[in-house]
């Protein structure tokens, strides 16, 4: 399938967007409590879609996470101690930018976890995130799929181009060599952590572009309700003439462009 063309792309994620927004004002008016969770690949695009997601919306109700290594403290809580932290309130979305799903992925497939530490994830997580659904938090997972090939193609390009080159990091770099090792680890964590409160939905992403829409527009199915935007206000007329600027002198920035 071709790479979809980027005047029909914007055309399209214009049009989601303003969907988004409608979607936002039905969760903030009805105090609703809603965490989409974006995993997959190292360079599938997690970034990419949450930033369109994300863009048009009012930041006062939406939060992304992307939460760095534990420290040592953090280490020695309960594992999901630290994401629970950072579930939403009343009226907020949140976006996981990667989750607790760190230890069925690159945890245990680099070696950062035990066994013993991965296997009892994947017993608790089911009960971890029936727990939170029973409460009222809606929760949507992602997994992002990429080939391989089109992997390494975004790899090559983070590390020739410095405005991307923080993407790449020396973990992606060494895990570069275990993209079946993680194919089997994404197997086993869908196979044990689907369930009807909480269910996993694969993306292709070898298009970023199509792969944005298509999510966007699945996440749209899933909370098919809406809220109209509140009415435009009315705007009276000044009374007299518009005022100019004065800046006291010092403190105006020197204009280059």
């Amino acid at each position: 399938m071709k790479n979809i063309k980027r005047k029909k792309y914007e055309e399209a994620l214009e049009g989601l967007q303003n969907q988004l927004i409608d979607l936002q004002h039905w969760i903030v008016s009805t105090g609703q409590r809603v965490v989409v969770i974006f995993e997959g690949r190292d360079a599938a695009g997690k970034g990419g879609v949450i930033k369109a997601i994300e863009g048009q919306l009012n930041n006062r109700y939406v939060r992304i996470v992307a939460l760095p290594k534990p420290n040592d403290r953090q280490s020695s809580q309960w594992y999901f101690q630290r994401y629970v932290e950072q579930l939403p309130s009343a009226g907020e979305l949140v976006l996981f930018d990667r989750s607790w799903y760190n230890r069925a992925g690159v945890e245990t497939v680099m070696g950062f976890c035990t066994q013993a530490q991965y296997r009892q994830f994947l017993l608790d997580c089911p009960v971890f995130e029936r727990l939170i659904t029973q409460d009222g938090l809606i929760l949507i997972k992602y997994w992002l799929s990429v080939d391989q090939e089109e992997q390494e193609q975004r790899f090559v390009e983070r590390a020739t181009d410095p405005a991307k080159r923080w993407k790449l990091s020396p973990i992606d770099i060494k895990a570069r060599e275990q993209y079946a090792e993680y194919g089997k680890a994404r197997d086993a964590m869908l196979k044990a952590t689907n369930s009807s409160c909480a269910p996993w939905f694969v993306v292709n992403f070898n298009d970023q572009k199509r792969g944005r829409l298509n999510l966007i527009d699945h996440l749209l199915k899933q909370l098919p309700k809406r809220a109209p935007p509140s009415p435009a206000l009315p705007m009276p007329k000044l009374a007299g003439k518009p005022l100019e600027e004065k800046i006291p002198r010092g403190f105006l920035v020197k204009e280059t462009y």
